[in-house]
């Protein structure tokens, strides 16, 4: 897997995930401290998280950070 797909992977995880919640990309950016850009850019995988940022978001979801990155 590329670096690219891997991103791509964890984008539509989180975006799956927040679907399932009903929520928006600002729901969830509140939910995790972030603004709703950074959460487009990581949804569409234009970015590359730190584990961190990813623990934010899944904290954030309340999921385990295991659940956006476990394929």
């Amino acid at each position: 897997m590329t670096k690219e797909e891997l991103k791509q992977k964890v984008g539509e995880r989180i975006v799956h995930i927040r679907n399932s919640k009903g929520w928006s990309q600002s729901d969830l950016a509140r939910a995790c401290g972030k603004d709703r850009q950074a959460m487009e850019k990581l949804e569409n995988g234009k970015v590359n998280p730190t584990l961190y940022t990813l623990l934010e978001v899944a904290q954030g979801l309340g999921v385990k950070l295991s659940k956006l990155i476990d394929f």
